[in-house]
């Protein structure tokens, strides 16, 4: 049927496509058919009958319309012509290369519908019959490597050790692979019909390869949209285990055509001990394999577990120094007091942060935990039942991300370790061994004198950032105004570093209080005691000890990492935010963006005009309409119909708008952190493959089959 659709096209150029590459990429508009062909079920459904062809053909139109004067002629063939020269391309038995443009996406496909289409520009070099289905083969092989990656199956079935002696059994791949000969692909089985049945069809080499090449040309097409936008920000998540090895996954922020504030997953970089080597693989591979200029780099953040903050402090120090507009600041989907604990230098902080992980995680994966906690919570919050619900509410989210985390986990400590000891000692078939044995462990952790002094002295001393950190996640405005209240910050932690003793002493007190309520003995850490059995002269009160080892060290941390996370130029870049016309009408229009944005002047397309531009947008939402609201975020302002008319503002907004502590307000834009959580969560440690997770976290991306074989081709002649 596509053969006669062709002939009666007159299309000698389509002649040597095959009917898969014709149903994919070529288009008939409906006015070629005659009215009977057409069945029309519905007002919003019309399908060809199945003997449908074509046959209304005005092939001199075009020679009249005006439209088409610069479009290539379509060359009239006769039947002769015709019949002769498809005999000559079944001889040579080659193919042309596809177009890679997809017609249904461009305003070509009204000229292909309306004129019967026009000749491709570009002839590909001719392929013989072995190369043809050498590339046909190869198509079939990446199509089965990119629906594993999209469905999240492992290349690997059972493993040796699973099997008896002596049994063959496919791997995922291979399995796939026979299902599909099974199911009618002659390329296929015309390749593999003479192979024996317990022999590899493609080497873990091979499929390696294939995959390095999808993760590659998967990955171009967000960088490729990213290149387009010119500015990014680069954002990177918590180190995760990939089969073994440590990883860095990295997610790029850039505003689209479309306005719209995107985040994606871009790959994984390996992990590094040193953190100098870190730093120059981390800018070799941003830049020199995947192709993304620094010079454009306007934002970098790093979430970090707990012992990696320092060393991610030396990769955002390095780039900064080659790229000083690349400011570095705290990421929205971070907590401030989560990301700055999570940043402290203490061994006793990083211990009783993954102590609170885990407590949250049993708690999450049972809801008859849940139940035996919301009871535990009922009995001791009978009297102050708002508050008990409050705590219940709060146990069934993720709440060691929040901004009050510490003062939550001292509220709820009692109820947990009641609970934890309750399920440990049942007697009963109630728990199995798993959760009583969790629940024994993670008892004794909590009720450890050293945890609980660790949980009391974060919780006061972040307190004094809690309303700023929270700030930062709010709206525009709070995000502004936080800016300015930095100062007030700094200036309590320096009182209560210059008064630690009388702070010390207050939080010491209130530790022992909490111990006391849990029956916990005050005393010195068992290593520390350990330590000092040979040492008589040592009379180290705990008071004293904590002082030393966690307050000071904590408090002074913390104000030199809020000194460095908010550096000059970020809050610069924070004060530009009064271009936000909301934030314009909290300051009664009397602002001054001009001396901020001297930081973005070489980003701006007319930097002369700024001044002028400011003015009239200061004007512009002065004197609006009664019934006009004015726009409350840089998406809404970024969104408006005459945005374009104020080129500078426009591209200042664009700017601050990929800062990685600015949240993205469409959530589904934000879409690539959540499936990389999805895809780590559901994933076995082992399982887990770099390549494999771009493709399944980035499943609704395009790809091209016949770019990825060519590329195969070329790399592994």
């Amino acid at each position: 049927r596509c053969q006669r659709w062709v002939e009666n096209c007159r299309r000698a150029d389509l002649e040597d496509k095959t009917p898969d590459q014709l149903n994919k990429h070529y288009r008939l508009c409906a006015k070629h058919f005659e009215t009977s062909m057409i069945c029309r079920s519905s007002p919003y459904r019309t399908v060809l009958r199945d003997n449908a062809v074509p046959t209304i053909f005005d092939l001199t139109s075009h020679l009249n319309n005006p439209h088409s004067r610069h479009r290539k002629r379509i060359k009239e063939l006769s039947e002769d012509e015709i019949r002769t020269l498809k005999q000559q391309k079944i001889e040579e038995a080659f193919e042309r290369e596809q177009a890679t443009q997809e017609l249904n996406e461009s305003n070509e496909q009204n000229t292909v519908s309306e004129e019967g289409g026009e000749e491709q520009e570009e002839e590909a070099v001719p392929l013989t019959l072995e190369e043809r289905e050498n590339k046909d083969y190869l198509k079939s092989l990446f199509e089965i490597l990119i629906l594993m990656g999209k469905q999240n199956i492992p290349l690997d079935g059972h493993s040796v050790d699973e099997l008896p002696e002596g049994i063959f059994t496919s791997d995922n791949f291979q399995a796939l692979l026979e299902y599909r000969i099974n199911a009618g692909d002659e390329v296929l089985r015309k390749r593999f019909e003479m192979t024996a049945v317990n022999l590899e069809y493609c080497s873990k080499t091979q499929q390696k390869q294939m995959l390095e090449i999808c993760e590659s040309c998967v990955r171009e097409e967000t960088l490729r949209e990213v290149r387009d936008s010119h500015f990014f920000s680069i954002v990177t998540d918590e180190v995760v285990d990939i089969a073994g090895e440590e990883h860095l996954p990295v997610l790029v922020r850039f505003v689209d055509d479309s306005h719209n504030l995107r985040e994606e997953f871009i790959g994984f970089l390996p992990y590094e001990a040193d953190p100098e080597i870190l730093a120059v693989k981390f800018h070799t591979t941003i830049t020199e394999k995947w192709g993304l200029n620094m010079e454009y780099c306007r934002g970098q953040a790093y979430i970090v577990s707990s012992g990696f903050a320092s060393k991610m402090k030396v990769v955002a120090t390095r780039l900064l120094e080659k790229y000083p507009q690349a400011v570095y600041t705290l990421c929205s989907s971070c907590a401030l007091n989560v990301w700055l604990a999570k940043s402290v230098p203490v061994v006793g902080v990083s211990i009783a942060l993954g102590t609170i992980e885990e407590v949250c995680c049993l708690f999450n994966q049972s809801p008859q935990l849940l139940v035996e906690l919301d009871n535990t919570i009922s009995v001791l919050f009978q009297n102050n039942k708002e508050k008990g619900n409050e705590l219940k509410e709060i146990c069934r989210s993720q709440w060691t991300g929040r901004h009050d985390t510490f003062e939550v986990l001292v509220d709820l400590m009692q109820a947990l370790v009641l609970c934890l000891d309750a399920v440990s000692s049942d007697s009963s078939v109630r728990w199995n061994n798993f959760i009583a044995g969790r629940a024994f462990v993670l008892s004794s952790a909590l009720t450890d004198f050293d945890f609980i002094v660790t949980i009391v002295i974060l919780k006061n001393v972040l307190s004094f950032t809690r309303a700023f950190g929270k700030n930062l996640q709010g709206q525009t405005s709070d995000v502004f105004f936080a800016a300015s209240s930095l100062t007030a910050v700094l200036h309590s932690l320096n009182e209560v570093m210059e008064n630690i003793e009388v702070y010390h002493e207050f939080w010491f007190e209130e530790a022992t209080n909490l111990a006391t309520k849990l029956d916990v003995q005050i005393k010195l850490p068992g290593k520390f005691r350990r330590a000092q059995q040979g040492n008589l002269d040592s009379e180290v009160t705990s008071e004293n000890y904590y002082k030393e080892i966690l307050s000071v060290p904590t408090v002074e941390h913390i104000i030199q990492e809020l000194k460095d996370i908010f550096s000059e130029q970020h809050l610069k870049a924070l004060k530009c935010l009064s271009l936000v016309p909301s934030v314009m009408g909290q300051l009664k229009f009397n602002t001054s963006e001009e001396h901020h944005a001297d930081m973005y002047k070489n980003d701006l397309p007319n930097p002369d005009t700024l001044s002028a531009e400011l003015h009239c947008w200061r004007i512009k939402w002065k004197h609006r309409g009664k019934d006009i609201e004015l726009p409350a975020t840089i998406y809404e302002a970024l969104h408006l119909p005459d945005i374009k008319f104020f080129p500078n503002v426009y591209a200042l907004l664009k700017v601050l708008c990929i800062l990685p502590v600015m949240k993205v307000e469409n959530e589904k834009y934000e879409i690539g952190r959540k499936r990389l959580k999805a895809y780590l969560k559901n994933t076995l440690t082992e399982q887990r493959s770099s390549n494999l997770a771009l493709l399944n976290i980035n499943f609704d991306i395009k790809h091209d089959l016949d770019l990825m074989v060519d590329t195969y081709i070329k790399l592994y002649p």
